[in-house]
């Protein structure tokens, strides 16, 4: 019964580990989010940060128009950081010089008519170690290593899995788009068609219609 006792323990600290790792996956520090921007309208939003703290800010036009967006980051003194106009998608890392609020805002005010869908993902600092090696005398075991390349593989993952669900609402966006304009094409064409015909109908009755002709005698 002792390799029985053996195997389901170790069962259990596998299933703690993995736990461990989602824990963490759970646990970092980014903000993602989308979100509608209207035509002549601006959106900002604000993070603090401590000074020497790694950050990256990511962001892409999923719809509306020709897929651009102005994007500016402001550090707490005003200092602008970064500053694109028209983008599509991009990416920007920075390191915080100082504490404070920072702002990034997202701007549509080129555009009339057209709002747009707007995603971006802004990290802030790393994530924490899965196993800290602070007060430790041995290295990680076979089955923690596992564990960090397991927490490792699974980031990976996220990041695939987030760029193809843009990609494919992004695809979505144009399919639609395009079948909307090919219906009102056909609508024209169907119109155009309709009017073509009515007018030859009227032009050939016109050919084989009777026309009176009138006579005048001019008497001496």
């Amino acid at each position: 019964m002792k390799p029985l006792l053996a195997t389901s323990t170790g069962i259990d600290r596998w299933w703690s580990l993995l736990s461990l790792v989602f824990l963490c996956l759970g646990f970092s520090q980014a903000s993602e989010i989308t979100f509608e921007l209207p035509d002549n309208a601006k959106q900002c939003f604000y993070e603090d940060i401590t000074q020497g703290t790694k950050c990256t800010l990511e962001f892409q036009v999923i719809t509306g128009g020709h897929y651009d967006v102005d994007c500016r980051l402001e550090d707490p003194d005003g200092v602008v950081l970064y500053k694109e106009m028209k983008k599509q998608y991009d990416s920007f890392t920075f390191t915080a010089s100082r504490d404070g609020a920072y702002m990034f805002c997202f701007s549509n005010e080129f555009s009339t008519f057209t709002h747009k869908t707007v995603y971006f993902d802004f990290q802030v600092g790393e994530d924490p170690p899965l196993f800290p090696v602070e007060n430790r005398a041995t290295a990680l075991t076979q089955m923690e290593s596992a564990c960090v390349s397991i927490h490792e593989a699974l980031k990976s993952v996220i990041d695939y899995q987030t760029h193809f669900r843009l990609r494919e609402a992004q695809g979505r966006s144009r399919a639609e788009d395009l079948n909307t304009r090919v219906a009102y094409w056909s609508i024209g064409e169907a119109i155009i068609l309709l009017v073509v015909s009515i007018g030859q109908v009227f032009l050939l009755k016109s050919f084989f219609s009777d026309k009176r002709t009138t006579t005048t005698r001019v008497g001496s």
